[in-house]
């Protein structure tokens, strides 16, 4: 895979986006009396998973995506400040199934879940790793739990300068390094399981978002980040031509991500996993990772909550 064809596939992906939000968002806003002989059916009424929607969202045409969109290639602003990436694209898919539009607005990672189960959302889309703890809401950044509907797989990887001045080979060479990572997600985890097993302390960058664990790579500040394994494999090839920044290793602790959908609202949940599903079933799932060159996070079948 070239740093070109990612290139060329995130401008296709960006104009598919927008041609099909485009779409969608004329369709919820259409008159009462476009084909459906005055009945007043709502707009999506025709796409096939409508009747699984809960009758709120049906009305709303809309449903309000939380996600933190700092992470190429899963979501982020291109240059024209619209939304794009892995995780849009597959929105997309998702709602012309639907029949609303998925409609993403950004936050922090670590605050998402709160958000969500506060209403700011209703449901986070936001390369997110579905775990006991968050579906428990255990872990800092879950409280009040959320169901996960299942739709990709991936795990961390370490991201280390050109050329790799510091050696490092696996989790063992972080110890006595500077370490960048993402506040509240599993490679900020990962980081601090491996500083338990160090006899020289790992120092850690606990950052807000995943761009500025970057920043502190190519500055210098951070020998390593600790991210996704499709976002340090994008920036590899992405940062300016290639010449930036490699991965070291192979993809660490690969798990699935989840849409999570609070708990007390299983009818949307079901009618995701339903979505979702039915993208792996008629190829729209396996095209959009095409064109973002991600196939290797494709997963078989749509679950909820298998994260363990």
């Amino acid at each position: 895979m070239s740093a070109r064809s990612l290139s060329r596939h995130s401008r296709l992906a960006g104009a598919t986006a927008l041609a099909l939000a485009g779409a969608l968002v004329l369709g919820a806003c259409g008159s009462d009396d476009s084909g459906d002989g005055g009945s007043g059916e709502a707009a999506g009424s025709d796409a096939p998973l409508w009747d699984q929607l809960p009758e709120d969202i049906q009305e709303a045409g809309v449903i309000s995506v939380g996600s933190d969109i700092a992470y190429a290639p899963i979501e982020y602003y291109d240059e024209s400040g619209e939304v794009t990436g892995i995780d849009p694209a597959i929105a997309e898919a998702l709602g012309e199934q639907l029949g609303v539009e998925l409609r993403f607005e950004n936050g922090t990672f670590d605050g998402l879940v709160l958000g969500m189960n506060s209403g700011r959302y209703d449901v986070i889309m936001s390369a997110m790793t579905d775990t006991k703890e968050r579906q428990d809401g255990v872990s800092e950044d879950a409280e009040g739990g959320a169901d996960f509907v299942n739709y990709f797989r991936a795990g961390s990887a370490i991201l280390v300068a050109k050329d790799n001045p510091e050696n490092v080979t696996g989790l063992a060479d972080l110890c006595g390094l500077t370490v960048a990572a993402q506040r509240g997600t599993a490679n900020e985890a990962l980081v601090e399981r491996q500083q338990e097993e160090c006899d020289t302390p790992i120092e850690v960058l606990v950052n807000d978002n995943d761009d500025e664990s970057v920043t502190q790579l190519q500055s210098g500040r951070a020998a390593v980040v600790v991210t996704d394994f499709p976002v340090a494999l994008y920036n590899a090839l992405e940062a300016r031509g290639g010449e930036l920044f490699e991965v070291v290793g192979e993809q660490i602790d690969a798990a699935p991500y989840g849409i999570a959908v609070p708990k007390d609202n299983p009818e949307l949940r079901d009618a995701l996993q339903a979505a979702v599903q039915a993208i792996i079933d008629n190829g729209d799932y396996a095209e959009v990772l095409e064109e973002w060159d991600a196939q290797t996070g494709a997963v078989e079948e749509a679950t909820v909550n298998a994260g363990e």
